[in-house]
């Protein structure tokens, strides 16, 4: 991809000398592209070997989009096997490890991004989301990332694992370190109204008014603390607060939001994870009879194919469910002013990076694909083992924990070791309002 990059480049600086101005908006930027992403003449493997040479036909839309655009994309990078787990590890291309620390994950399953953005590799980086996979890696590397809802930007010649599945659909979202890149990429692709050529992207125009709008005014913001399942280590707590204190400060009214539904929504899904019983991905492993990396080899032995029959009634559950939560954000309100809630502010994970194949619950990112809300995360921190509580602290040591998901969470546990590495907040709108989040992630 080097050699088609600065055959680019040279081709776009010859337009500029010729006739005074750029290709489009987007003209020069450096971007990369998770491994998925189609791009004509190159593989995209999923980090499955069996898929390895078999170069590409034609390029994912997006990427024809953005190039049109202007864009240079200069690599691909690297992913789970299956795409279905929050670090990056595969038996084709390896572990990726954080530039910070390569004992730690850097994320996943954009994990390649995240590594290389966070060492300048490229201005914007794009990746995709089924259960946080634009978000936890982001979280982990000190970087923004955006997870749309849905419907907004183009998932076309995409490549996916369980592919064809439409109960949670993967969406395509960029992650970049600063808030202005996620607004002038994602602004620019709506734009470019891809809903002419893919019929799954809803005709929604960029909205400068719902941007512009909740910079405007106070926004009253729902605070969720704690999904009632694991609780957050204590820098994320910590981080999470010297948000809201200073959000609180400058006018913005803060609500308390409940977990309610959040562990029926995240039973749901993972049911859906397994509906066909792991085929998609077994076929894909006995292409070439590769080993299943540890996360995958636990997928594949949690459940069973479901009928087409029970497969009607997760859908119906579903829908009850976001039902319900939709509900909620109609009926909690500002206690002083009755106006309804504009935006959630949580915590993306209940850690930091941690080391190589220690990620395990994501509840606070999946939730709300299940919902098909739209999300962005934003660095916010780090841990300072100056300040947050140790390991002999009281409180730290009489914690019980809810499960034994919480209890491996409060095991992973060390501020010392964990000193310096960057902790993120994730801010949560409703369906199809990527210009809010951007826009409140503005202020």
């Amino acid at each position: 991809m080097f050699e088609d990059a600065l055959a680019r480049a040279r081709e776009q600086d010859s337009y500029y000398q010729k006739h005074g101005k750029t290709v489009g908006p987007l003209h020069g930027i450096v971007m990369t592209l998770k491994d998925q992403f189609d791009v004509k003449g190159f593989d995209s493997t999923l980090g499955y070997c069996g898929r390895a040479f078999q170069p590409a036909q034609e390029n994912a839309l997006l990427v024809d989009i953005l190039q049109d655009l202007g864009a240079i994309f200069i690599a691909k990078t690297n992913l789970p096997q299956s795409i279905m787990w929050c670090e990056t590890e595969n038996p084709l291309w390896g572990v990726t490890t954080n530039p910070i620390n390569p004992d730690l994950t850097p994320g996943g399953s954009t994990g390649g991004e995240s590594a290389l953005l966070s060492q300048m590799g490229s201005l914007v980086g794009w990746g995709t989301d089924l259960g946080g996979s634009i978000r936890i890696p982001s979280h982990m590397m000190g970087l923004y990332g955006l997870k749309p809802s849905h419907g907004r930007l183009p998932y076309d010649r995409v490549s996916v694992s369980t592919e064809g599945q439409g109960h949670v659909p993967s969406v395509v979202g960029p992650l970049a370190r600063s808030l202005s890149s996620l607004k002038n990429v994602t602004q620019a692709v709506i734009e470019a109204q891809p809903w002419n050529a893919d019929p799954q992207i809803v005709p929604i125009p960029w909205r400068s008014d719902m941007f512009d709008e909740v910079q405007q005014r106070p926004l009253v913001i729902g605070l969720l603390v704690d999904d009632g399942t694991v609780r957050a280590h204590p820098p994320i707590i910590r981080v999470l607060h010297e948000v809201v204190n200073k959000l609180r400060a400058a006018g913005h009214e803060i609500v308390q939001w409940n977990s309610d539904h959040h562990a029926e929504c995240i039973e749901i899904m993972d049911l859906y994870y397994t509906a066909d019983g792991g085929e998609d991905i077994r076929r894909d492993v006995s292409a070439a009879g590769e080993p299943y990396i540890p996360h995958v080899d636990m997928l594949m032995k949690r459940g069973s194919a479901i009928s087409v029959y029970d497969y009607w009634q997760l859908n119906r559950r579903k829908l009850a469910m976001q039902k319900a939560c939709l509900a909620k954000w109609k009926t909690i309100r500002s206690p002083t002013t009755d106006r309804k809630v504009d935006i959630l502010i949580t915590p993306t994970m209940p850690h930091v990076s941690v080391p190589h194949r220690s990620c395990k619950w994501v509840g606070y990112t999946k939730i709300w694909n299940f919902l098909d809300s739209s999300a962005l995360v934003l660095p916010a921190g780090q841990v300072d083992k100056s300040i947050d509580k140790p390991l002999e602290d009281q409180e730290v040591r009489a914690y019980v924990p809810r499960n034994d998901m919480d209890r491996w969470n409060w095991a992973l546990y060390d501020p010392v070791k964990m000193h310096g590495l960057p902790v993120s907040v994730q801010i949560v709108g409703q369906r199809l309002e990527e210009e809010k989040v951007l826009g409140a992630a503005h202020r």
